[in-house]
């Protein structure tokens, strides 16, 4: 109950800053920041001031959930939403609409909660200035995901979205804080297949109804019941061949040297559709001519591909060439 109590109090005070539109930023302050938020600066995203308690705020709740590793992980920057692009403001338009929407129907309370999500800084940028797409969403065929849709962290759990935030070129990771209606939910287990509501009695779902971890909203709802509010910037420590999460079970992640790239694109095409195999090849390509470095092309693939078929791909490839030799 306490914990409870103290997310609601961290969340009261960003709503007030949300209300007010308050929080130190201009343009001065922005012509300070380096080239390292050059993408997310052209997205329409303000940095705040380290000083400022909208930007304490928020980097609390982000380093408070990510449990042990919390003492080593640095927040490095917070950035707002602050676009007023035409496209931007009509999702904002829906966001608020949905909102009476779905408190009318549920009582006069809309459920609305704070949730992380994580990706590489590239589609995060994608998404304040866009929305979601489908493209988004995470690996499908995973047994840990619950549903088909915009599966996105508690806000107590950030530490879940960590493994989602690819490490950019400037040795950083991103995760998007967004404000989300919830509404009536919903449990869907691990590995449904579910992508929309089980009857129009639910808006959402969750994985936990007593304790959620996990909120999915469906691909109909994405940009109309997530408005993406904040990005917070950050470094944590990186075992060494070892995802985080909070169970710290470690797996090993896959490294492209244990497989040439043009027989590792060869396999993944028997797995992947066309449109993701193009988007790899694109990346590919890009590597190739110098564009992106390699550390940014293998987040790239993990990313797309994800990492369960990439190590199943790798250690079969590994297995050939073992049977080869002997």
């Amino acid at each position: 109950m306490e914990q409870s109590i103290v997310e609601e109090g961290i969340f009261t005070t960003i709503e007030d800053y949300e209300r007010l539109g308050s929080g130190n930023h201009g343009d001065e302050y922005d012509s300070l920041s380096s080239n390292r938020f050059r993408l997310l600066q052209g997205s329409g995203m303000r940095r705040l001031e380290e000083k400022g308690l909208e930007h304490e705020t928020v980097a609390k709740c982000f380093v408070s959930g990510l449990g042990s590793i919390g003492r080593d992980a640095q927040v490095v920057a917070v950035h707002k939403n602050w676009s007023s692009d035409s496209g931007k403001v009509a999702r904002e338009e829906a966001f608020r609409i949905f909102s009476d929407a779905v408190a009318t129907k549920c009582g006069g309370d809309a459920n609305i909660k704070f949730g992380w999500y994580g990706a590489p800084v590239d589609d995060i940028c994608q998404i304040v200035s866009h929305g979601f797409s489908r493209f988004n969403h995470k690996d499908m065929r995973s047994e840990s995901l619950h549903g088909v849709g915009v599966s996105l962290c508690a806000a107590r759990f950030s530490i879940d979205c960590v493994s989602s935030s690819a490490v950019d070129q400037n040795g950083l990771q991103h995760a998007l804080l967004c404000r989300v209606i919830l509404g009536k939910v919903e449990a869907i287990p691990a590995g449904s297949k579910q992508f929309y509501p089980s009857s129009s009695a639910f808006d959402t779902g969750v994985d936990s109804l007593f304790a959620p971890r996990k909120y999915i909203v469906w691909d109909a709802f994405m940009n109309s019941h997530i408005q993406p509010t904040y990005v917070v910037s950050f470094k944590t420590p990186q075992p060494k061949g070892a995802q985080m999460n909070m169970k710290s079970v470690n797996m090993v992640k896959p490294r492209s040297a244990w497989v040439s790239f043009p027989t590792l694109m060869l396999t993944l095409s028997r797995f992947l559709d066309p449109r993701k195999m193009s988007l790899i090849h694109k990346w590919h390509e890009d590597f190739i001519r110098n564009k992106i470095p390699r550390p940014q092309l293998i987040n790239k693939v993990r990313h797309i591909a994800g990492d369960e078929l990439l190590i199943a791909v790798i250690k079969k490839q590994r297995r050939k060439e073992v049977m080869q030799v002997a």
